[in-house]
C-alpha cells in the first residue's frame, strides 16, 4: 500500500474532486483496485498492524533480580567502576547461564535505572535559614594553577549567597568562611544545614552527632542552630550544591588568574554583591530586597570578634623546630625541647610557650616544608660561632655588603674572637629591624668603631625618640610664671 502522503492526497483529489475515473487513476498510478478503495475511504494512510507480529522475548524474573542486585551494589561503587549494560550481559551469560541476546538486557537495565531514580518533593524555605558546603575549582595563583576549596553559604529564601576560596578545606578555613559570610549578610542565620564533614562531626551515633570542639566553639560564639543531612544525602542541601556549580561555571570559567588569595576573594565578594541585584525566576523583587526579610529572621552579630584559629599542642625539637599542620617552623633556641602551643589562622602561625608568644610565622599551606627565622638561631651561634658559615637558617638571609666588610675587619683585628663579635652585631636584629641595623653598621664603619658595643650605641641613639621641648607659643599666660632656682646647699654637704 502506498504511504506517500503527497501522492495519497493527489489521488483522492483527482477522484473525489476532479472526477477522474477510477480506471484511469489505477492505470496511471499502477494501483490495485483494493488499494484505491482504501485510499478513497481514508484521509490518511492507516497504520500498519501485523496480524502475526513476532512475540518479544522477555527476561525471566530470575535474571531481572540479578540485574537489580548488580545496579543496587553499583550505588556504593566508584562512578568510574560501575557496570555497563554490556558488562551485565556478560555476567548474566557467564555466571548465571543466560542464553538470550544483549538487546533484552539493555532494555531491562534502562528500565530498572529509570524506575530507580529518586523523586524529590519541592521544599519551601523559611527566612533566616542557611546551607553551607565546600566545593572545588582550579585557579591560577601567582602563575601556578592550584586547587581552590570554595566555602559557600546560601540563604535559600532570598537566594543570596557568599563564596570565598581557600588553599585547603580545614578547621581554620571553615571558620573563616562562616565569619566572612555572616559579615557579608550582616546577621547570623538562625539555623544552617551541613553535610557530615569531619570538621564539624566527630562521630555519628545512630541519628545523633557528636560535634567537634571547634564547631561547638563557633556555634557558642554565634549561637546558631544546625541540622546535619543524612549520610550520603547531600541532596538534602541541594540549594548550596547548586550554587557551588553556578559559581564555578559563572565566576571561575575560564580559569582566572590572581596575584594572591586575597585578590581572588575580593573578586568573589564583589561578584556576590553584584548578584544581589538580580531577580530570581518566580520570586518577587531582587535578591537584595528578599535578603532584608532573611536578615529580619536571623540572629544579631555578636559584638566581640571570633578568633579564626586552630590550636595544636606541639614539641620544639633539638633543632628548635615545631611541627604544625605538616610543616616545621622555627622558635628561638632557648625554647628547644619545650612543650609549646601553636595557634594557626589563615595568614599566620603563632607559637606560644605558656602565655608568651615566642615566634610568629607566615602561614604556609604546602607540606613537609621548613621555615626558619634566622634571628632565632643567633644566640646559639654566639656560643658556637664556628657554625656561622654552615648554618642552614642563615642560608636565605640576604645582608647588605657593609656586613661582610664589618666581619672582615673584626676577624682581622680580633682573630677567631672577631666571628663571635660579628654574631653579637647580628643579634641586634632581635631588637631592631635589618634596615635600622644596616644604617648603624655603615656609620660605625665610617668612624672606625667596629665593636658590637659601638654599633649598639649608634643603633639605639638613632632609634631613640628625641626629647620634645615645651613651647610657650600659644600660652601667653605661662610666660608670667617664674620658677625659682632650687637651693642645693644641703645636697652639696652630703658630697663634701
Amino acid at each position: 500500500m502506498r504511504t506517500d502522503m503527497e501522492q495519497w492526497t493527489e489521488i483522492r483529489r483527482k477522484v473525489l474532486v476532479e472526477g477522474v475515473s477510477k480506471r484511469k487513476v489505477v492505470e496511471e498510478y499502477k494501483l490495485g483496485w483494493a488499494t484505491l478503495a482504501k485510499i478513497l475511504q481514508n484521509p490518511e494512510p492507516p497504520g500498519y498492524s501485523g496480524s502475526n507480529s513476532r512475540p518479544k522475548r522477555k527476561l525471566t524474573e530470575r535474571f531481572l533480580e540479578v540485574i537489580d542486585q548488580i545496579l543496587e551494589a553499583d550505588r556504593q561503587a566508584p562512578r568510574k567502576q560501575r557496570h555497563t549494560s554490556k558488562r551485565i550481559f556478560e555476567r548474566l551469560r557467564d555466571e548465571y547461564g543466560y542464553e538470550g541476546g544483549i538487546t533484552q538486557v539493555k532494555e531491562a537495565v534502562a528500565k530498572s535505572k529509570q524506575h530507580g531514580k529518586e523523586v524529590f518533593i519541592p521544599l519551601s524555605h523559611p527566612p533566616g535559614r542557611a546551607q553551607f558546603d565546600f566545593g572545588e575549582a582550579d585557579v591560577r595563583i601567582a602563575g601556578d594553577v592550584v586547587r581552590a576549596h570554595l566555602g559557600l553559604m546560601t540563604l535559600p529564601y532570598s537566594d543570596a549567597y557568599f563564596i570565598q576560596a581557600f588553599p585547603r578545606e580545614c578547621t581554620e578555613t571553615f571558620h573563616a568562611a562562616h565569619v566572612r559570610a555572616f559579615s557579608f549578610f550582616g546577621a547570623v542565620p538562625a539555623k544552617t544545614d551541613y553535610d557530615n564533614t569531619s570538621i564539624a562531626v566527630a562521630k555519628i551515633v545512630g541519628k545523633d552527632r557528636v560535634l567537634t570542639s571547634e564547631f561547638l566553639r563557633l556555634k557558642s560564639h554565634f549561637l546558631f542552630d544546625q541540622r546535619f543531612c543524612r549520610v550520603r544525602r547531600g541532596n538534602e542541601k541541594g540549594h548550596v550544591e547548586t550554587h557551588v556549580g553556578f559559581a564555578r561555571r559563572n565566576l571561575l570559567v575560564p580559569v582566572p588568574s590572581f596575584a594572591g588569595w586575597e585578590e581572588l576573594n575580593d573578586y568573589l565578594a564583589a561578584a556576590c554583591f553584584a548578584d544581589l541585584f538580580r531577580h530570581v525566576r518566580g520570586k518577587p523583587g531582587t535578591k537584595a530586597e528578599r535578603l532584608q526579610e532573611d536578615v529580619a529572621a536571623m540572629l544579631v552579630l555578636p559584638e566581640s570578634e571570633f578568633e579564626v584559629r586552630r590550636i595544636a599542642a606541639a614539641h620544639a625539637n633539638s633543632l628548635s623546630l615545631v611541627r604544625f599542620d605538616r610543616n616545621d617552623y622555627s622558635v628561638p633556641t632557648a625554647y628547644a625541647h619545650h612543650e609549646v602551643i601553636c595557634h594557626g589562622d589563615i595568614d599566620e602561625v603563632r607559637i606560644l610557650c605558656g602565655p608568651q608568644v615566642i615566634a610568629t610565622h607566615k602561614r604556609h599551606w604546602g607540606q613537609e616544608q621548613v621555615f626558619f627565622n634566622p634571628v632565632h638561631y643567633l644566640a646559639l651561634l654566639e656560643r658556637k660561632p664556628g657554625g656561622l658559615d654552615h648554618a642552614r637558617p642563615l642560608e636565605d638571609l640576604e645582608l647588605p655588603d657593609c656586613f661582610a666588610l664589618l666581619r672582615r675587619r673584626l676577624e682581622s683585628d680580633l682573630g677567631h674572637k672577631g666571628t663571635r663579635e660579628y654574631v653579637k652585631v647580628l643579634r641586634l636584629m632581635e631588637k631592631a629591624s635589618l634596615k635600622e641595623l644596616t644604617g648603624a653598621v655603615e656609620q660605625a664603619l665610617a668612624i672606625g668603631a667596629t665593636g658590637s658595643d659601638a654599633v649598639a650605641c649608634i643603633l639605639f641613639h638613632n632609634t631613640e625618640e628625641p626629647v620634645g621641648l615645651f613651647s610657650l607659643d600659644g600660652h601667653p599666660h605661662l610666660k608670667a610664671v617664674s620658677v625659682e632656682t632650687p637651693d642645693l646647699t644641703a645636697y652639696r654637704a652630703l658630697t663634701a
